[in-house]
Formats: structure tokens, sequence, C-alpha cells
């Protein structure tokens, strides 16, 4: 599931990509589901800004899962301020992309304001010259913000790890359904 049609699109061409059923939308907007497990990925759990919008994913989360499902995602450690290293200099990336051409791409942080940070991605395509850009603003909650609201979610903490790919800088949350 995922709210933005084009990232689906990206998805459905992708090998193997005719063995799930992909949704538009969020975890509010879920049709009726009971699965062993549901997935936050790429730090979406930082998209939800307001308290109201966090449970509701949450809601919308538990209320998929079977009891004792699982929910996991990630976020980044506020302690760590990812964002201060979110600058041309730091995270100017050049891919070329297959059919598409060779695109450079960074961020730059327009403003920090307690666990709110946003920020504008740019990305210029050598091809034609385009550039685009793109305004976030990220909710940066701390661990125990993160348990609290798990639990008042109905879901038991089991374990918070590393990322393994970038330990020290995220939290891995694995929880379920506590009844």
């Amino acid at each position: 599931m995922d709210p933005a049609e084009a990232s689906l699109a990206v998805a459905r061409v992708k090998p193997g990509a005719d063995r799930v059923r992909w949704l538009h939308g969020d975890a509010t907007t879920l049709p009726a589901l009971q699965v062993d497990l549901a997935v936050m990925t790429g730090n979406v759990a930082q998209v939800f800004v307001t308290d109201e919008d966090w449970a509701a994913t949450l809601q919308g989360a538990r209320g998929a899962l079977r009891p004792r499902g699982r929910l996991v995602f990630e976020a980044r450690d506020p302690a760590r301020e990812a964002w201060r290293e979110w600058n041309r200099e730091q995270f100017f990336s050049r891919t070329d992309i297959p059919g598409v051409g060779v695109v450079e791409s960074w961020a730059d942080v327009t403003g920090v304001a307690g666990e709110l940070v946003s920020f504008r991605q740019t990305f210029v395509f050598q091809r034609d010259g385009a550039v685009l850009t793109s305004d976030s603003t990220l909710r940066f909650r701390s661990r125990a913000e993160i348990e609290s609201s798990l639990a008042a979610a109905g879901f038991a903490v089991d374990d918070v790890r590393d990322a393994p790919d970038r330990p020290g800088r995220e939290f891995v949350f694995i929880a379920r359904c506590a009844s």
C-alpha cells in the first residue's frame, strides 16, 4: 500500500510484481485484511507529523493484523541529528538511471522546529536540464515517545534494534498486537 500512485506504477513493473496485490492509499484506508506482518519502510513512520495522523496510522495497521501479528518499521534516532548532514556537500549523489540518464540529487534543510525538520530535495536531470524539487517535513520522535504511542494503539514492543546497514542511526521497532 502506498499513497503515491507514481511509486506504485514503478513497483508494478518490477520483476515479480504480478505476485503482489498493490493498493493505493494509506493505513487508514486499508480494506478488510488479516495479515501476520505489516511493514513500514524508508522511515515512513516519520512522515506522520501530527499525533492524530500517527495514531490513525497505527490503528489502521493494527486493524489489518491478526491477533499477535507484527508491525515492523524504522525511525531515525533524533539524538543523531541526521538532518545536519542534509546539505548539498554531504548529501549529493549522481546516478546513471537506465532509460533516464544521469540524475544529480541532494537535500537541504529548510527549517527545524522542535521535533519537526523540513527539507527540500532537488533532482537535476542531465539529459534535458530539468530540475524537480520536493519539499517535505519529518517528525523525529524519541524512542520513548514511539514506544508509548505503540502501547496506546494496542501494541507490545518485542524488540528495538539497530538498522543493520545504519547502526546507531535508526531504531527498528518490532511490535506485536498485544491481544
